[in-house]
């Protein structure tokens, strides 16, 4: 059998007339889904009574039950027994590194889940490996039991040099290759970098000419709706950043797509409730919005997928139909594909999602194969997963550290200030806090008096003689002990918080040894650890195994004491989100560009 991939069913302009014919009944499909209530995202009705016929992978036509019966004995059937079909899910923006799983491993959980097409922005091994990093997870997506598109990624580095050290730098000329050389390149990732964009920087505009001129669309995130304007202006016409009902309102008259953001409660990313009433409160129309994850480890991607996107915004006032062709069609049309995907018309993929009344995915249908059956995993699928793509050498050997690295600043001999950054729940943004401090006798003592921890950001790509930043974190509430990750977004270099060094130490040694990862220690004891070997942000494992790794290292981060969840503790040092973050440069402060002393 061919290999069950994006490829494994042909172009509609190859099938046409195959289609055609079964469409009439003058051929058999191959498969007949019978019993079924079938959700349109085209009228955004279901309708009873219905079953669709199969060929080559696509849809031939949907017809009434029973039909099929009628014209042939022996079609095979497969009977829904009164489920609802709908199409398959198509997620407009994710991180496929967030998920700490190739693209591979990620297809497992995303078919569970009913998604079937997704759209990734691969910034984060940019930011590690370049061009070479892009290719690479272009080369896994090929090879995965799921419909990957990427969004070339826009902003590598998020900033520039002056403040941040990154391992790759995507330039114009860069991003304009991936482009021609790859089909699947179909849009341009987020624009992170919103301030430059709306200030007219030379890099930032060539980077946007060079997917406008090849007729690719522009991804965005922008927050503050003073920039709404001069971002539209600009060419960005999608954002998945809009945290609020009326920056979502304003988006919206500006042209410019609003990706709702689902993410689970307990993280940074749920704006999701607050976005979607420009069109609850405010009338606008949802036929340019669309629902995304964004990202996902992956733990959350099993548990909270695209599919519960969906139904958080039928909860949140849309009707199930509404909310499903927002999961599906909408974010199929953002990108020109709704020919292909999101719908149930003739000629469109056999991407296809049993569910339940209350939208919850029981079966997956992918390329007109069934690849989930009744919330598991089919032989098929079984064996498309075990024959993952295998990176490069180099992938795993990314983390590279001085032999000796200081953690932790000098204890300040006198009265000074210090630009502490603040957490706070939900974490995106940080907070600038100016804290007086008088002299201590030691840090522990220091630390207790005003509620501070350490931070550190050290450069892992091996591009300086290992830069090291300190800072201090106010309100994390680490209690013993010390986290790492070489998550930090987006540089991806070591971030590392401790209340000692020594265990700062210990963390930063662990990593390094599995050359990449998320850990906890206390007591020099690692307690819990994600190894991620490939750029230091990917697991080689199943999506299972992963998930299961990280729940330990959820527990452990709460035990710790830490007050914001590790996802967030990885923005710490991504310097285009306000108000003050930390790069191996030092503390830069936000929107200003500046850096700071962390002692005045």
């Amino acid at each position: 059998m061919t290999k069950l991939t994006r490829f494994a069913v042909a172009p509609l302009h190859t099938m046409t007339r195959r289609l055609a014919d079964v469409a009439s009944a003058r051929l058999a499909p191959d498969l007949v889904i019978s019993g079924a209530r079938m959700l349109s995202t085209y009228s955004e009705r279901i309708h009873p009574g219905r079953e669709i016929w199969i060929a080559g992978g696509r849809i031939a036509a949907v017809k009434p039950g029973g039909t099929a019966k009628k014209m042939w004995s022996d079609v095979p059937l497969y009977d829904v027994g009164g489920g609802i079909i709908a199409p398959g899910l198509v997620d407009p923006h994710i991180h496929i590194e967030s998920s700490m799983v190739t693209a591979c491993a990620y297809a497992e959980a995303a078919l569970l889940n009913g998604t079937t097409t997704i759209f990734c922005d691969s910034h984060e091994i940019g930011n590690v490996m370049d061009v070479a990093g892009v290719e690479a997870m272009l080369e896994d997506a090929r090879q995965a039991p799921l419909s990957i598109f990427l969004t070339v990624p826009s902003t590598v580095p998020a900033t520039s040099a002056e403040l941040e050290t990154a391992g790759g730098d995507l330039t114009p000329d860069k991003i304009a290759g991936l482009f021609d050389r790859w089909p699947e390149a179909v849009a341009l990732g987020e624009k992170m970098d919103f301030v430059p964009v709306t200030m007219g920087d030379e890099r930032s505009h060539a980077i946007l000419a060079a997917a406008l001129k090849r007729g690719r669309p522009v991804s965005g995130h922008v927050y503050g709706r003073e920039f709404v304007a001069a971002y539209a202006a600009s060419g960005v016409t999608d954002t998945h950043e809009a945290i609020d009902r009326d920056i979502a309102d304003d988006l919206l008259d500006a042209g410019v797509w609003v990706f709702l953001r689902g993410g689970p409660p307990t993280t940074p990313w749920h704006s999701l409730p607050q976005a979607i009433r420009t069109i609850t409160e405010l009338g606008a129309s949802h036929k340019r919005t669309a629902v995304c994850t964004d990202d996902r480890d992956a733990d959350d991607l099993l548990l909270f997928g695209l599919d519960w996107v969906v139904r958080e915004a039928a909860k949140a006032g849309m009707s199930p139909e509404q909310a499903w062709s927002m999961g599906s069609l909408h974010g199929a049309t953002r990108f020109g594909m709704e020919g292909d995907i999101g719908g149930l018309g003739g000629g469109r993929r056999a991407d296809l999602v049993l569910m339940d009344d209350n939208l919850k995915p029981q079966s997956t249908w992918y390329g007109g194969e069934l690849v989930v059956e009744n919330r598991k995993i089919t032989p098929l699928l079984d064996q498309a997963l075990s024959e993952r793509y295998q990176y490069p050498k180099a992938a795993y050997a990314t983390v590279k550290l001085p032999e000796k690295l200081k953690l932790t600043p000098e204890l300040p001999a006198k009265a000074c200030t210090v630009n502490a950054i603040k957490t706070a729940l939900p974490g995106i943004t940080l907070i600038h806090e100016k804290v007086a401090i008088e002299p201590a006798k030691d840090w522990p003592s220091l630390l207790a008096r005003y509620g501070l921890c350490f931070v550190t950001v050290v450069e892992r790509h091996g591009k300086s003689a290992g830069n090291v930043a300190y800072g201090l974190l106010k309100d994390f509430g680490l209690k013993r002990g010390a986290v790492a990750s070489s998550v930090g977004h987006d540089s991806h270099n070591l971030i590392v918080a401790g209340t000692n060094e020594a265990d700062m130490q210990a963390a930063i040694s662990a990593i390094k040894e599995k050359q990449g990862g998320v850990c906890v220690v206390a007591d020099g004891q690692v307690r819990a650890l994600v190894p991620l070997p490939i750029a230091g942000l990917l697991s080689d494992k199943r999506v299972t195994e992963v998930a299961e790794e990280v729940k330990v290292l959820k527990k452990e981060w709460t035990d710790a004491g830490c007050t914001i969840p590790y996802m967030g503790f990885n923005l710490i040092p991504l310097s285009v989100i306000p108000e003050i973050r930390i790069t191996d440069k030092g503390l830069v402060l936000v929107p200003q560009m500046e850096l700071a002393p962390l002692f005045e």
